[in-house]
């Protein structure tokens, strides 16, 4: 079951492609292949003792890469962060950065796993984000890229807050 959190410790976000285009250079996704590793390499009892995954909500996973030494944003944050989403078979469907772009955005303005997890960071830090349908795009999907229904994974890394 370690394995499985730590494989599928990822995040989801915006909340359609129209908001995308709202703020500055807009997508979704992360890098997780670090903190897989390392959490493949435990044996599973200490592998349950070192995990840093941790459940945020109901079925938010909510997994440190990198801790940050900075602030932590609240709801009414804008952020800056590099993120890369992917569906849980590892197809990206979003990426700033391939876009060569952070991306910038207010916190209540994404689906409620990204409220919800980047508010846990702080600035320089890396996160990995598991979004279940019900805090992602439920059974809606979205533009054709993201099903209705899935679960999703983002690598975050939380830049700068409230930026100028």
């Amino acid at each position: 079951m370690g394995q499985n959190r730590a494989m599928n410790s990822h995040l989801r976000l915006l909340r359609h492609r129209k908001l995308a285009g709202r703020f500055h250079g807009v997508s979704a996704s992360l890098v997780f292949a670090a903190g897989a590793a390392a959490a493949l390499a435990l044996p599973s009892a200490a592998q349950a003792q070192a995990s840093s995954a941790t459940t945020a909500s109901p079925a938010l996973t909510y997994t440190s890469v990198r801790e940050g030494t900075g602030a932590s944003p609240k709801p009414t944050d804008a952020v800056r962060v590099h993120y890369r989403g992917t569906l849980m078979d590892g197809t990206e469907f979003d990426s700033s950065y391939k876009r060569g772009q952070a991306a910038t955005f207010p916190l209540n303005r994404v689906i409620p796993c990204w409220t919800q997890g980047v508010q846990r960071m702080k600035v320089g830090g890396k996160a990995e984000l598991v979004c279940p349908p019900s805090l992602a795009y439920g059974e809606r999907g979205a533009g054709g890229t993201i099903p209705p229904n899935a679960t999703l994974r983002f690598e975050i890394e939380l830049l700068e807050i409230n930026p100028r």
